[in-house]
């Protein structure tokens, strides 16, 4: 339950400041620069977040992995909606790129304390 709202404050933030400034709940619908804002602030929140287990040596559970998904599939969706209305995603693209390396990471040292324990 703890990691449950430790990793959502960062959503909830996100999607508040979302609704404050441009009065919607829904990103999928905001035009780039607005939904880059959102979802950088959105993926940076998570992360310090998960930081913040890990500087406390908490382990990472499936409710991580399941914000990660989550994060991650809303990035792809925004993705396939500006190349299918043909928008530039290349800052969209380098983001996602670079969250999948950081989850591959954090994955994989999960994995590591597993097997050596």
């Amino acid at each position: 339950m703890k990691k449950m709202i430790i990793h959502s404050i960062p959503a909830g933030i996100s999607f508040i400041g979302l609704e404050i400034f441009r009065h919607t709940l829904n990103p999928i619908v905001l035009r780039g620069p607005d939904f880059l804002k959102f979802y950088f602030s959105l993926v940076i929140g998570f992360y310090l977040s998960v930081f913040c287990l890990k500087f406390f040596k908490e382990k990472l559970s499936e409710i991580t992995l399941y914000f990660m998904i989550f994060i991650f599939l809303l990035g792809i969706i925004k993705l396939f909606r500006g190349l299918s209305l043909d928008r530039p995603v290349g800052i969209l693209f380098s983001i996602l790129i670079a969250e999948v390396i950081v989850n591959i990471a954090f994955m994989s040292t999960e994995i590591k304390h597993k097997i050596n324990k």
